[in-house]
């Protein structure tokens, strides 16, 4: 169990907004523009606000939005912080945890991430089924610790961790927007070098569709509050899988095509919420 102290960032939070919101949307590398959207914003920078992580990484602008978007009460984060920037466990997913005290029962993640898929190419939108979380599987899980068994039990189930209503959903505003949605598993790394050719293999061996190095544990901690999780992936690249190739990842070209996804992510997102009970 945690041993930040988020309950007494959701009481700054709450002093601080008109409404409490009843959605969390998380926004990842170059996604962040999705919160011009939010109507009749309240801004809350990260440095303002007790214990919140702020993050160091281009493409994430560093405060909460909070208004109202289709129709329903909006938290947005702009911007994540990471394990790889030296931050523990504990404070990476103190938003989420944040987010439940306050009473939000419904979390939406996005993130960059890397198409393993050979059938996905940059700028297609995945919606993730599952996840592969390599760092809990190595010691840094989120859950780690004494269990506060009043918010979340000792040994969490993620049989269906991403809702399946709203996958659902998700799937039928595509279609009648016309979005091509793929659908896929999610591996969360540490970061923050890009993978190797021999660990893109394995990981497309083990059944991966993308990669990235965020939302797993969000998502589980999430779970854990009880809170319903949605998540998608913006393609951004390839993920190079052989040596002795002049291809090169950067974060510059993830940023870009993350641009270039926003506009038909945030027609998905709004064909979401309009449909969601109030």
């Amino acid at each position: 169990m945690t041993q930040v102290p988020y309950q007494e960032t959701a009481a700054f939070i709450r002093q601080a907004i008109p409404t409490i919101p009843q959605i969390g949307i998380v926004l990842g590398s170059g996604l962040g523009g999705l919160a011009d959207a939010v109507e009749n914003p309240v801004y809350l920078p990260y440095e303002t606000i007790p214990n919140w992580p702020r993050s160091t990484v281009h493409g994430h602008s560093g405060r909460l939005v909070i208004g109202t978007l289709e129709g329903q009460s909006v938290l947005v984060q702009q911007g994540r912080a990471h394990f790889y920037e030296g931050y523990d466990m504990d404070q990476v997913v103190l938003p989420i945890r944040v987010m439940a005290t306050l009473g939000i029962k419904t979390v939406i993640l996005t993130n960059a991430a890397g198409g393993l898929n050979p059938a996905y190419s940059p700028g297609d939108i995945m919606l993730i089924q599952d996840h592969i979380n390599l760092p809990g599987m190595i010691g840094h899980g989120p859950l780690m610790g004494p269990n506060d068994d009043s918010i979340g039990p000792r040994f969490l189930s993620l049989t269906q961790t991403y809702d399946r209503e709203l996958r659902q959903l998700a799937r039928k505003v595509a279609e009648n927007e016309n979005i091509t949605l793929r659908e896929g598993v999610y591996c969360g790394l540490s970061g923050p070098t890009f993978e190797s050719p021999a660990e893109a293999r394995m990981l497309r061996g083990w059944g991966a569709d993308s990669v990235g190095m965020s939302t797993v544990h969000e998502v589980i901690v999430a779970r854990h509050m009880g809170l319903r999780a949605l998540a998608f992936s913006s393609i951004t690249n390839h993920v190079v899988n052989q040596i002795d190739t002049d291809t090169v990842t950067n974060h510059e070209e993830v940023l870009e095509v993350g641009k270039m996804i926003v506009p038909r992510l945030m027609r998905l997102l709004r064909g979401v919420l309009s449909q969601m009970p109030a």
